[in-house]
């Protein structure tokens, strides 16, 4: 469920797309762009209105008899970008000189929607419309900046020269049709290439999902995004010229686009590849739309993306449990959201991928922190549970793997041992004043005693005062779990011995202990509440130890094993054949004496 609800929030931050991740999905959008080949474009010139230009002809503005002597010099189809709002301040000589030339050579004008402005008087071109109303897609400006109507009248072509900076502040679409007044103006860039083929219109198709491509008749179409939008290459060389340069000795090209560079008049406006002018970026609008290949971000994308991100998360889902898996998925992720975006690219589409693998990270790097946590808590159970009970080396064994556990009432042969002080209550009452003294000592007894279990794999199930039980063969399988516990037994006896020599030169009361030992069938696992459990033992088996223990002092032995614990190696000496208390049949019983 935890999974479940994650991705189900890691699709929603998809969906809304924040700050960063658009920031993220531009910058990666400008080094695709950015990074392939730079192609020269053979079909436009670009002429700049520059220093010198504006110093010849005493200031800005630049006559308009200048404009009419510049189209003039060109077979190309000319464009020029500068808007030309009012009459000329020379006088109307010159808008006379140029309205002459425009009759003559078609030409294509700027205009600029705005933002400020509320007038819609402006002409603009037939659209063959195919598909739903393109209108609410299309960024709307309440009014547009014309051209001198004198000059409106004369023209073939105008053409929108406005900018659409990212959030960044940096242009990198730019639209090739804008909705102004409920009406359609066309881009300068398109507008010049309709001029160029003498069409009366360009088509325009709109889907429920956003404008789908641009066209002039007899190009290629221009996918554009919902919003008729594309992207520019930068990386495109022109031809350019000063326009002194170019009224001399032009060069020759289908177009000639005509804008202004010189310091103070126009405003460059910022883009991947640095400060560029309005005819710089027709410039590149046009190089698009006659090859047909601008990068875009069709409405279809979406969909592609949010197909990709569910198919991500779902496979980090199933795998992110398994770390090893889990790295090999995020790769596969990373390098599968990689390629996609080259791929794409390379066929002219824009396909975002980067939040995918912002989120596929996350949601991995969550999870993986939840299953550290997770083993880490379980490790810390197991140390916890059976830390005091058995030999660190089992604990890191369980730890590691804690498959090893079979916990919840299993069914396993194992080995018990009982040991218990015999005598404890003479003891006891030497220490009826000093309570702590008592403590002290049998939890030396205790230490020297479970050093010794612990020592042979044996695990502690419980103290009982001044009675030890272990067994063997759980958590871990033993399969020698009757000889380590026999092993365990004598060597008690020893380590008991020694714990006596320093007793004795303190001064203190001897200990003397009776253990019994039996392997049978029994359940293991963790037995209790919800709230309080322990890792014990129950059975038959378990009860005939506890038996057997109680029994030693009947046999002046400190230990009797039963005939199920019998083990090759040891000197057995036969006390009995009993039936202890609780069982129907008898049971054979042996010790092994020091």
């Amino acid at each position: 469920m935890n999974k479940l609800i994650t991705i189900v929030l890691a699709m929603g931050l998809l969906i809304w797309n924040p700050y960063p991740f658009q920031i993220l999905e531009l910058k990666t959008f400008d080094y695709l762009i950015m990074n392939t080949e730079v192609v020269q474009n053979e079909n436009i010139l670009i002429v700049d209105i520059d220093e010198e230009t504006v110093s010849t002809y005493g200031g800005w503005p630049i006559p308009r008899s200048v404009y009419g002597d510049a189209i003039m010099a060109t077979q190309a189809v000319p464009g020029i970008t500068v808007l030309m709002p009012n009459k000329d301040l020379r006088g109307p000589m010159q808008d006379t000189y140029f309205e002459r030339r425009l009759e003559v050579k078609p030409t294509v004008l700027a205009y600029a929607a705005s933002t400020q402005v509320r007038n819609v008087k402006a002409p603009h071109v037939g659209t063959a419309q195919l598909g739903e109303d393109p209108l609410p897609w299309l960024y709307e400006y309440p009014g547009i900046i014309p051209t001198e109507s004198t000059l409106e009248s004369k023209i073939k072509g105008i053409g929108v020269v406005t900018a659409t900076p990212e959030l960044d502040g940096v242009t990198r679409r730019i639209p090739l049709v804008v909705n102004v007044g409920s009406k359609l103006y066309p881009s300068f860039a398109l507008e010049l290439l309709r001029v160029a083929v003498n069409d009366p219109s360009y088509q325009l198709k709109t889907t429920p999902e956003g404008i789908d491509w641009i066209r002039i008749p007899n190009y290629p179409l221009m996918n554009t995004d919902a919003n008729a939008r594309i992207f520019l290459n930068w990386n495109t060389n022109f031809y350019r010229q000063s326009l002194v340069e170019f009224l001399k000795e032009p060069i020759d090209a289908p177009f000639v686009i005509i804008g202004t560079t010189a310091e103070g008049v126009t405003n460059p406006v910022p883009t991947p590849a640095g400060a560029k002018y309005p005819h710089e970026i027709q410039a590149n609008i046009l190089h698009n739309l006659i090859t047909g290949t601008a990068p875009s971000a069709p409405s279809w994308t979406l969909s592609a993306q949010l197909a990709f991100g569910l198919l991500s998360l779902t496979l980090l889902a199933l795998t992110v449990s398994r770390v090893y898996l889990s790295i090999l998925a995020l790769v596969l992720v990373v390098a599968g959201a990689m390629y996609g975006m080259g791929y794409a690219y390379k066929s002219s589409y824009l396909l975002n991928l980067n939040g995918i693998v912002v989120v596929s990270i996350l949601y991995w790097g969550y999870h993986t922190f939840l299953s550290f946590l997770s083993e880490y808590r379980q490790k810390l159970r197991i140390k916890q549970q059976f830390g005091t009970y058995v030999s660190p080396d089992l604990v890191k064994k369980l730890q590691e793997d804690p498959s090893l556990l079979r916990l919840g009432g299993s069914t396993e042969q194992l080995t018990f041992l009982f040991s218990d002080i015999r005598g404890f209550t003479p003891i006891s009452e030497k220490y009826q004043k000093n309570p702590q003294g008592l403590t002290s000592l049998i939890n030396r007894f205790l230490d020297n005693q479970t050093e010794i279990i612990l020592k042979h794999g044996g695990t502690i199930d419980k103290y009982m005062g001044d009675c030890i039980m272990a067994f063997w063969g759980a958590p871990l399988p033993d399969e020698n779990h009757i000889e380590n516990a026999t092993k365990a037994a004598i060597e008690m006896r020893i380590a008991l011995e020694k714990l006596n020599e320093t007793l004795k030169d303190e001064g203190l009361d001897q200990i003397n202990t009776g253990a019994g030992i039996n392997s049978g069938p029994c359940v293991v696992g963790n037995f209790g509440s919800t709230t309080r459990f322990d890792y014990s033992v129950l059975g038959d088996a378990v009860n005939l130890a506890a038996r057997l223990e109680s029994s030693c002092k009947n046999y002046d032995a400190d230990l009797i094993i039963s005939e199920h614990s019998l083990v090759d190696g040891y000197d057995y000496e036969f006390l009995d054949e009993v039936t202890v208390k609780g069982k129907s049949e008898p049971v054979k019983i042996y010790t092994i004496r020091k």
